[in-house]
């Protein structure tokens, strides 16, 4: 058999080469002519007006303004006199000390101790409060029915309704073990 001389060529390299040379072909010629066209105008601006004061012109002179008595606004105020008709309680002395009034939420977060929170719309609970409500109807259905609930809670019938039929408290039941005898504990 006779020898055959085979050529060998890494076409990953020469693949390479190829593109290398297309794409720097003519590069400088193409360089130039971008280079040389004529590049877009920028939007012209808006003509300002001399009438504006400066920046720093315009801060003092408000801050004077600010800071300066306007002596016909003060004779003004000084003729204004406003008079209250709210009748006053009799028996009541001036100096007796004021009843805060709290409304039903307050008295709630007070009543939990839940300071942290500031408003519980009507028609919402806290866990509290639900754990408790359910607990007390649990212990005793018959004075803590859903009407009262609602009454208690400030809930809708509805809800509360449904907060006894689908909702229940955590019950912990102890199984006893199924063997007759019973281990005990010896005294040692």
């Amino acid at each position: 058999m006779k020898k055959r001389n085979v050529l060998c060529v890494d076409l990953s390299s020469m693949g390479s080469r190829v593109t290398r040379m297309i794409r720097n072909f003519n590069l400088e010629n193409r360089a130039f002519r971008e280079i040389s066209k004529a590049k877009p105008q920028a939007a012209p601006r808006h003509p300002t007006s001399g009438s504006f004061p400066q920046e720093g012109a315009a801060v003092t002179s408000i801050a004077g303004e600010i800071h300066q008595k306007n002596d016909p606004l003060l004779s003004m105020l000084k003729d204004v006199y406003v008079e209250s008709d709210d009748p006053v309680p009799q028996g009541e002395a001036a100096s007796a000390p004021v009843k805060v009034v709290k409304t039903q939420t307050q008295r709630r977060l007070l009543k939990y101790r839940m300071s942290d929170l500031t408003d519980i719309p009507k028609g919402k609970l806290l866990l509290v409060e639900a754990l408790t409500g359910l607990n007390n109807h649990k212990r005793m259905p018959k004075t803590w029915t859903p009407e009262k609930l609602a009454l208690e809670f400030s809930l809708d019938p509805k809800d509360a309704k449904a907060l006894t039929d689908f909702f229940f408290p955590f019950d912990v039941k102890i199984i006893p073990p199924k063997s007759e005898t019973k281990k005990q504990i010896k005294d040692s």
